[in-house]
C-alpha cells in the first residue's frame, strides 16, 4: 500500500510566543521548531497501516530547510522517503496556497491513502486536509480514531467520535483521513537509535514550484483568501482572592458569598 503523511512544522507548545513589531506575526528568533502533534498521530497510524498491509510512507511537506528535521523525524520513526516543497514564493501562503502545493506532490506519488493531522496547533485552522482532498477530488474522512482496509486494499473503515458514541464510516480508496482522538489511541512511538541513522541515508526530495507546475502567483500572500488582520496576546488575568483563613467554615462561606455577589458580581 502506498500512503502518504502531510506534516507541518510548528512552534513548540512548550515556547514563549511573542508577537512580532508588525502585529500579524511572531518572533521567530527563539523558537524551538517540531512537527505538529496531530500529524505525528498521522505518521503513526501510517506505520501501523504499513505493518498490516506492507508498502511505503512518503512524508510530504513544505516550508523551509529547517522543516528537514520534522521529516527526519518521521523517517526515524519508521517513514521510507520524503518531500519537502522549498520555494520562496509560497511563503506567506495560507491553508489554500500550502494546500495547492501539498494536492501537487501527492498528485505524483499516487497514494491510496493520504494521512495527515485534522488541526495544527499553531493558527488551528483544520482546513489542510479537507483543502487537499477538495483539489484532489478524494473522499475526505475527518477526525478518525480507528482504520482498517480490507484485504484487497480497495476500500477503508473508520471509526470516528460522536457525542455518547462512535460512526463508522466507509468510503473507496484513494481516500484522505485526518486523525484526531485521545494521546493514547494514536501514542506515537520513539525514533530507535537504528531508526534515526537509517534516516539520514533515507530519500528526501526538495522540489520548488517550478518542478511541481504550479504558478507563483496562485500562491504567496497575494494570492491569500484569508488574510491576517492582527495578533494579540489574551489580557492577564485578574491575580486570585483567597479568603480570610481567620474565619471559621460558615464565615468563609458566608465571606464567599458575598465576593461573588458584590466584587465579582455573578451572582
Amino acid at each position: 500500500m502506498n500512503i502518504a503523511v502531510l506534516i507541518k512544522q510548528v512552534p513548540d507548545t512548550e515556547t514563549v510566543i511573542k508577537i512580532a513589531d508588525d502585529k500579524k506575526s511572531i518572533k521567530t528568533d527563539d523558537i524551538k521548531w517540531i512537527m505538529n502533534p496531530y500529524d505525528e498521530y498521522a505518521v503513526e497510524a501510517a506505520l501501523r497501516l504499513k505493518e498490516k498491509t506492507g508498502g511505503k510512507v512518503t512524508i510530504v511537506s513544505t516550508g523551509p530547510q529547517r522543516v528537514v528535521e520534522s521529516i527526519r523525524t518521521a523517517l526515524a520513526m519508521g517513514a521510507d522517503e520524503g518531500v519537502l516543497v522549498d520555494d520562496p514564493a509560497l511563503e506567506g501562503s495560507d491553508v489554500f496556497g500550502v494546500a495547492k502545493a501539498l494536492s501537487a506532490v501527492v498528485k505524483e506519488l499516487n497514494p491510496d491513502v493520504i494521512l495527515c493531522g485534522h488541526r495544527a496547533v499553531d493558527y488551528d485552522e483544520g482546513q489542510r486536509g479537507a483543502a487537499v482532498a477538495e483539489m484532489l477530488g478524494l473522499p475526505h474522512i475527518p477526525f478518525a480514531v480507528a482504520i482498517d482496509v480490507d484485504d484487497g486494499a480497495t476500500k477503508v473503515t473508520v471509526d470516528r467520535p460522536v457525542e455518547g458514541g462512535k460512526m463508522t464510516l466507509e468510503a473507496s480508496l484513494p481516500v484522505l483521513i485526518t486523525l484526531g482522538g485521545a494521546h493514547a489511541i494514536w501514542n506515537p512511538r520513539y525514533a530507535s537509535l537504528p531508526g534515526i541513522m537509517k534516516a539520514k541515508k533515507k530519500p528526501l526530495a526538495t522540489k520548488t514550484l517550478a518542478d511541481l507546475g504550479i504558478d507563483p502567483s496562485e500562491v504567496g500572500p497575494d494570492a491569500r483568501k484569508i488574510r491576517l488582520i492582527s495578533m494579540e496576546m489574551p489580557p492577564e488575568r485578574e491575580p486570585g482572592k483567597i479568603i480570610n483563613g481567620d474565619l471559621d467554615t460558615e464565615g468563609k462561606a458566608k465571606e464567599l458569598a458575598r465576593v461573588l455577589k458584590e466584587e465579582i458580581k455573578i451572582l
